[in-house]
């Protein structure tokens, strides 16, 4: 099962793979089960939530309405401007298309608008524990994780999801120790081992909140860019030792020497040659007192750097020497 960052990245980008598929013989017959079983995981999740969900469920991001059976129509999964479920406010009709095999989980604790709820259930924990269930999510996001119905993926595989997912949440509502449910992380990062699902998902998303994360994910990118030189004279400064590693204390008007890169959502946020501004320097203290506060579940920065400086850690992002 594959992952991706969010539910914008749920947008149709296989074309050439489908067209592919669609070419090879039995191609056709191929797609349309792969679409069937995305479906049939659709309408699975959505009648546990109609049993289950009267405190809260799992959602599947998409559409409201999906056809009863079979895989329906194209018509289905236009993203339009006046649908409300999408988050993506205005866009050119008949341009934009909802890939059916691509199904994004979202887990309470955040709204489409960026809202935090009083409680919530980050992502990177609900993978942690379908990982130690036989379930593997490469990647996730802050509320939400990602997986693809490609050939070969049956009713059974989903299952087991759709199982792990229903025995996360009776775990979670009991606040079942994390020694018990989920043993090898316990073992492998000790301070967790007492500590209760229910009260370690509140505590990183109370860090979340905190720091206000997803705004501050969303306006990292926003933010002004500016180039102080080209890319490939900052790769020159690099191949010929001219850089420094700068605290993250110190980057803000600093040029970066190296691609900077946050996951989620695996977007390159600086490239050689651009200067650090605050908003992005705040993201990068974010980062750092996460990953002291909550070790196993560590956001990972492409080009920021970790190592021990006079007996104390400290994080680094290598930078043009001034």
């Amino acid at each position: 099962m594959h992952t991706s960052t969010s539910p914008q990245y749920s947008i149709i980008a296989s074309c050439d793979v489908a067209a592919a598929m669609m070419e090879a013989p039995g191609g056709t017959a191929l797609v349309e089960e792969s679409i069937l079983e995305a479906l049939d995981f659709r309408r699975a999740m959505r009648k546990v939530d109609e049993e289950w969900g009267k405190d809260w469920w799992f959602q599947v991001w998409g559409p409201d309405v999906i056809c009863d059976e079979g895989i329906g129509s194209q018509e289905d999964w236009m993203i339009r401007a006046e649908d409300d479920w999408h988050g993506f406010g205005k866009l050119a009709p008949g341009f934009n298309m909802l890939d059916p095999i691509k199904a994004t989980v979202v887990t309470p604790g955040l709204s489409l608008d960026g809202m935090f709820g009083e409680t919530g259930i980050p992502a990177s924990i609900v993978t942690k524990y379908l990982a130690e269930h036989g379930v593997i999510i490469e990647k996730c996001g802050l509320y939400s994780f990602f997986i693809m119905f490609t050939i070969g993926i049956t009713k059974g595989r989903w299952n087991t999801l759709v199982t792990a997912l229903q025995q996360f949440k009776d775990d979670y509502d009991k606040n079942q120790p994390m020694w018990r449910i989920l043993p090898e992380f316990a073992a492998a990062n000790p301070r967790y081992e007492a500590m209760g699902l229910r009260d370690l998902c509140q505590q990183i998303h109370d860090f979340y909140k905190t720091y206000d994360v997803a705004r501050l994910t969303t306006e990292m990118y926003l933010s002004d860019m500016i180039p102080a030189m080209k890319p490939s004279d900052a790769f020159a400064k690099m191949a010929h030792r001219e850089i420094e590693r700068v605290s993250i204390e110190d980057l803000e008007g600093r040029i970066t020497a190296i691609l900077l890169t946050p996951y989620p959502p695996g977007i390159p946020l600086l490239i050689p040659g651009e200067r650090f501004n605050k908003t992005i320097v705040d993201y990068l203290r974010f980062a750092r007192d996460f990953n002291e506060r909550f070790p196993g579940f560590e956001t990972d920065v492409h080009g920021l750097v970790k190592r021990e400086v006079d007996g104390k850690r400290g994080y680094f992002v290598d930078c043009v020497k001034q």
